[in-house]
């Protein structure tokens, strides 16, 4: 029994835990904050929720996070310039068409003529200027994920800064899971903490 007590307050608390820290996101993140992305190559982030302006997403070196021709999401490079080569933003991106576009080029055009057909159709969508607004990968839920994406990042021929921002597009604070879980682990531990033996099985064991 004390057992099982112990185990529901150690969930009790980690539900708390996850929850103020979402909680805690979404106070300091009322409204993303609008930044350039030439700002980011020399600051670092105002704020977790952020809007970068004047990005290029180059698909040309985009990472599938899942390595199968199931895609759940793309890590792309946003650069300043469609000239540069070294990174500091990635975006984790989970927008159809980019998905349909990188899933048509790496794994239904067959042959080199296929490709280069393909990529010169849509040349202007594999490298374009576009607004990303989204969540820093972050907090206690995302560091694992946070250190998937920088392997995945690390293992292929993508030149990267130190301290690279990873953005999650569409991203926003979760204020309600925050609530959730702060009240589900709440109520957890009131419960836990207010109940008792009942009387009649401390008796017979006493007996």
């Amino acid at each position: 029994m004390n057992r099982f007590r112990f185990t529901l307050l150690a969930v009790c608390a980690v539900l708390l835990l996850l929850g103020g820290s979402d909680l805690a996101t979404w106070i300091k993140n009322q409204q993303p904050v609008r930044i350039a992305i030439a700002d980011l190559e020399f600051q670092d982030p105002p704020q977790a929720w952020l809007q970068v302006t004047g990005g290029f997403l180059d698909l040309n070196d985009a990472i599938s996070t899942s390595g199968t021709i199931e895609l759940e999401a793309l890590l792309v490079p946003l650069r300043p310039t469609p000239d540069s080569r070294v990174t500091r933003v990635l975006v984790e991106t989970r927008d159809p068409h980019l998905l349909e576009l990188f899933k048509q080029y790496h794994f239904f055009s067959d042959t080199l003529p296929e490709k280069k057909a393909f990529f010169e159709q849509h040349r202007h969508e594999f490298l374009t200027q576009r607004n990303v607004t989204g969540m820093l990968v972050s907090g206690l839920i995302s560091q694992g994920n946070e250190q998937k994406l920088l392997k995945l990042a690390t293992e292929t021929d993508l030149e990267l800064v130190d301290g690279v921002i990873f953005l999650s597009e569409g991203k926003e604070p979760a204020r309600w899971r925050g609530v959730f879980f702060a009240v589900v682990g709440l109520l957890g531990l009131v419960r836990v903490l207010t109940s008792r033996k009942p009387a009649g099985r401390q008796d017979a064991a006493g007996a």
